[in-house]
């Protein structure tokens, strides 16, 4: 089945609802491969340059960020989200702004990464936000998504009430997995990027080294 894009509750929900949302995911992100996938692409960038600044798009309310900080505590990081209320949510530099607006200066950052977030746009949408993120960074591009598997989505309306999901994480959550990729469709978008998918999380990695000429 090709990948299908439908509007997420989580734009329009409630700030409580919103919230909560955020908790599931950050357990979802610790307990079950996403910050171990991070993790394994980010480990070799930021043991040869610890004092790395990194660029994360689609930042939310940095939980994220939080939990690299504590595990890199030498790099230095910065949260970018269109959504002023998510961001207002973290602490630390944070950027307002949008992907397609591009504020970022060419070769201002050491690693541009996103976490979750391609997923939620087009594929030709895509070819331009990795555009923007190469042009951006002086080392690296890293993005981990969601691998799209019939067992990933069913993993939170089966888990729905052994861990007490949310229900816009159970409604989103399926909408997520519907839109987002194969690794061979992962690979297409990004040719010269090196795409790995992490089992049993489905989890996939994509990494683009753009310290070496095209």
């Amino acid at each position: 089945m090709a990948r299908t894009l439908q509007p997420e509750l989580m734009d329009s929900a409630s700030a409580a609802d919103v919230a909560l949302n955020l908790r599931d995911l950050s357990r979802i992100n610790r307990w079950f491969g996403g910050n171990r996938a991070l993790a394994k692409v980010l480990d070799p960038h930021l043991r040869r340059n610890p004092e790395s600044l990194v660029l994360d798009v689609g930042a939310a309310n940095g939980e994220t960020l939080r939990w690299l900080s504590a595990r890199y505590p030498r790099a230095r990081f910065v949260a970018l989200d269109q959504a002023e209320r998510l961001l207002e949510m973290g602490s630390g530099p944070r950027v307002a702004a949008d992907v397609f607006a591009w504020p970022v200066r060419a070769k201002s950052v050491d690693i541009v990464l996103c976490s979750l977030f391609l997923h939620h746009f087009t594929d030709g949408d895509i070819g331009r936000i990795l555009a923007n993120f190469e042009d951006a960074a002086r080392e690296a591009v890293v993005a981990v998504d969601l691998h799209r598997h019939p067992l990933s989505r069913g993993f939170l309306p089966v888990t729905r009430f052994l861990a007490g999901w949310h229900p816009l994480t159970v409604h989103d959550g399926v909408i997520s997995v519907d839109a987002a990729f194969t690794p061979s469709e992962l690979r297409a978008l990004a040719p010269r990027g090196r795409v790995r998918s992490h089992w049993p999380w489905f989890r996939l990695s994509l990494e683009i080294d753009v310290s070496r000429p095209r």
